[in-house]
């Protein structure tokens, strides 16, 4: 029986992630060449508010990027945290997996690895995303605010499945703060044995949970995705019972597959979307909310 291959990601623009996506994957192509390619498309794309080119920066202005990629076939894993002046920190995590005997590189040594690697550097932070930036200057408020992340799961034809997970982070964080996106566990996990998972939102509250990991291991034990995904949203509320951290909303979603190809997604609140293509054919859904907005 052939396996069909299947590429999800996160949010609207994930429609735009899956078609550069399925070109690897309806060529015959590796999942984890289709989660780069998938990632990548978003990290270049300046419209963009919470992935790389046009990314919202930092408190002091400056635009710091995230970036994780996982290997279901081989459990391997590679990522970068604050990487600066470097678009594509899917593809410079791939690196750090395949080149390297570690799992994560940060601050000036991921832009020592990326420099050496041939990556290029180029200024990150737009005219769009500055102007953002000097209107929360001056705002009462001065905490960070609420983002978005890309994050992609593919399954190919041999049935091998990859994650990747890329963002600039939330909105004026501090210097160097480090999001759920690289974690392994956190924002990505995968494994062929029990599938794949990926998470966008606040990222200390995913990572309190190993919101991913949490996924994988219950799709594992049987459970189907969307069970496996309500179960993490369901852990972050009861941490939270507030609705908050910090005095901010808390945001959380998942999205996740498992290993014959079926998937889930649950999210905090209503709003999140979700891109599927299968077989070549590509749909926008809704992931089921938990609870009824009533902060937004």
């Amino acid at each position: 029986m052939s396996i069909i291959p299947v590429v999800i990601s996160t949010w609207s623009f994930g429609l735009k992630a899956n078609v550069a996506a399925w070109e690897v994957l309806g060529a015959g192509g590796s999942a984890l060449d289709a989660v780069e390619r998938g990632a990548t498309v978003i990290e270049i794309d300046p419209t963009l508010a919470s992935v790389g080119i046009g990314g919202d920066p930092n408190a002091e202005g400056v635009v710091e990027l995230d970036g994780a990629i996982a290997d279901g076939r081989t459990g391997s894993v590679g990522s970068v945290v604050g990487l600066r002046r470097v678009a594509t920190p899917t593809a410079v995590a791939r690196r750090v997996m395949e080149r390297t005997p570690h799992l994560m590189l940060a601050g000036e040594g991921a832009q020592q690895f990326a420099r050496a690697q041939g990556f290029p550097e180029q200024a990150l932070l737009t005219d769009a995303a500055c102007q953002r930036w000097l209107e929360w200057r001056v705002k009462t408020h001065r905490g960070p605010e609420g983002h978005d992340t890309i994050g992609v799961i593919a399954r190919d034809a041999n049935g091998d499945l990859a994650a990747a997970c890329t963002t600039s982070g939330v909105s004026w964080k501090l210097p160097g703060r480090v999001s759920d996106s690289a974690l392994v566990g956190c924002g990505l996990y995968a494994d062929n044995e029990a599938g794949a998972a990926v998470a966008t939102g606040l990222g200390e509250v995913i990572a309190r949970v190993c919101g991913s990991f949490l996924i994988v291991e219950r799709m594992r034990r049987g459970e189907s995705p969307q069970d496996a995904c309500e179960e993490a949203v369901r852990r972050i509320l009861k941490m939270h019972p507030s609705h908050s951290d910090h005095g901010v909303p808390i945001r959380a979603s998942f999205l996740a597959m498992d290993r014959d190809g079926q998937v889930g997604a649950a999210s905090v609140r209503p709003g999140f979307q979700y891109a599927i293509c299968r077989d070549g054919t590509h749909e926008l859904l809704d992931g089921k909310a938990m609870i009824e907005d009533r902060e937004a």
